[in-house]
């Protein structure tokens, strides 16, 4: 088999066979195939589209080129979630405890950011002393000792995604539906869980800006998953604006506090609502949404999920009391009100752009060696389709340092459109579609 040949059949239309995938991925992973070949074949790929049988035997190409994580130890159905990211998005701080203590198991792998914030990890670490470097058997333990655990992603997982990603990214070939979704569906189905919930993000701050492209991949994934014989369900969600009110490192911990004593912002307790309770059907716990909305709601109520909060930080070595008394957290030495500039309802916020602006403090990473400043920050205010007056705060930022108060300051205002004219949509309609291969 020559990929020269592999190369010229994508080029002109033909359908790769699953063998002449596992012969790319193969070789390209231990490097007897060069760069340039490759690149050649994802431009191919780029132009020419895949398959569904195409999409789904490069997934498990770059599934099998690794480590598959063997979760088989962990008692119960382990249901995974991911989002496709976004400006504000600290869901699995707050929903994966609330998910544990329904009683699903929660095993999960995160990555750290690159970008506006901090990943999950980054954020987590907002809890003095918190570490993701565990053994195997210590993450699984802790599953089955307290229902939840989060471990860093390790090199060997799909380290052919890795590779493979880079080179797409140099060579412009990035944005092809058949390739984000088996970049995405190869790392949950090597994470090993039993049923994976996908976040999939739309909007100016998301990836994918349409909503009928955000669908399309989410059906994809879908699409692979339950292939791969993975239950498999997809949420589309707003990201036209940030999500919640919090943007920056440990003020998203905060608010996911605030939302796990029951005072979280509407759009993001919806949306932990409605991942959750596909979580909780997924993982055999409930029969239908109104069900599992009830029994998350219940655990909030009760405090278990809190609680459920401050055991797993504990586990991890972090600093528990700081689940209940916030104020531990980290916090910025500058704390400023940003006035609007004018009186009217909050038409539209960019949300790329107040990510941006997170990013211009310190809050995220520009390059992977960036280091991020964990209690900078901003916190929205007012939200589209909410009233201001002119001087009133639009936002608190929280920075360490003036000038990129000031320059982040700027870049805010001119970020949201303000007019007399209420907008036809609010806020906190967040929720889009939900998607289940089953059905």
């Amino acid at each position: 088999m020559r990929m020269y040949d592999i190369i010229m059949k994508k080029r002109n239309g033909g359908e790769l066979s699953r063998e002449e995938i596992n012969f790319f991925v193969n070789g390209y992973t231990k490097g007897e195939i060069p760069d340039y070949q490759v690149s050649a074949l994802m431009m191919a790929i780029y132009f020419q589209k895949m398959t569904k049988t195409e999409t789904h035997a490069l997934t498990m190409a770059m599934m099998n080129s690794g480590d598959v994580l063997d979760l088989s130890e962990i008692q119960g159905i382990k249901v995974d979630k991911h989002s496709t990211g976004g400006v504000g998005d600290k869901t699995s701080l707050a929903l994966t405890p609330m998910v544990a203590a329904c009683g699903i198991p929660v095993a999960k792998m995160s990555g750290r950011g690159l970008g506006h914030t901090g990943g999950t990890i980054d954020k987590l670490e907002s809890f003095e002393g918190f570490s993701t470097g565990i053994s195997t058997e210590t993450f699984i333990d802790n599953v089955n000792r307290i229902g939840i655990a989060i471990m860093g992603q390790t090199a060997d997982l799909a380290p052919a995604d890795k590779k493979l990603y880079a080179l797409r990214d140099v060579t412009a070939t990035v944005d092809n539906l058949s390739l984000i979704a088996s970049s995405i569906m190869s790392k949950k189905l090597a994470a090993g869980a039993d049923a994976i919930v996908l976040d999939v993000k739309t909007g100016s701050g998301a990836f994918m800006k349409a909503e009928e492209d955000a669908k399309a991949l989410a059906q994809e994934m879908v699409d692979i998953g339950n292939a791969a014989g993975k239950h498999t369900i997809a949420v589309i969600s707003d990201m036209d604006q940030p999500l919640g009110r919090a943007v920056g490192n440990a003020l998203e911990v905060k608010e996911a506090i605030a939302t796990l004593n029951g005072r979280g912002p509407e759009d993001f307790e919806k949306l932990c609502l409605t991942l959750g309770s596909q979580m909780l059907i997924a993982g055999g716990k409930a029969e239908n949404v109104e069900q599992a909305e009830g029994m998350l709601k219940q655990v909030i109520a009760d405090g278990s999920a809190l609680k459920k909060l401050a055991e797993f930080v504990e586990a991890q070595g972090g600093d528990a009391q700081a689940v209940y008394n916030p104020e531990l957290l980290p916090k910025a030495s500058i704390v400023e009100s940003i006035p609007a500039p004018a009186s009217g309802y909050v038409q539209h916020i960019a949300c790329d752009e107040v990510g941006i602006c997170s990013l211009m403090l310190g809050g995220g990473r520009e390059t992977k060696d960036s280091e991020i400043d964990l209690a900078v920050g901003i916190l929205l205010e007012k939200k589209v389709g909410d009233y201001v007056e002119a001087g009133e705060a639009l936002a608190t930022i929280h920075a360490n340092d003036a000038a990129k108060c000031a320059a982040a300051t700027k870049r805010y205002v001119e970020a949201v459109t303000i007019s007399m004219d209420k907008p036809h949509r609010d806020g906190y309609s967040i929720i889009k579609a939900v998607m289940d291969g089953r059905n």
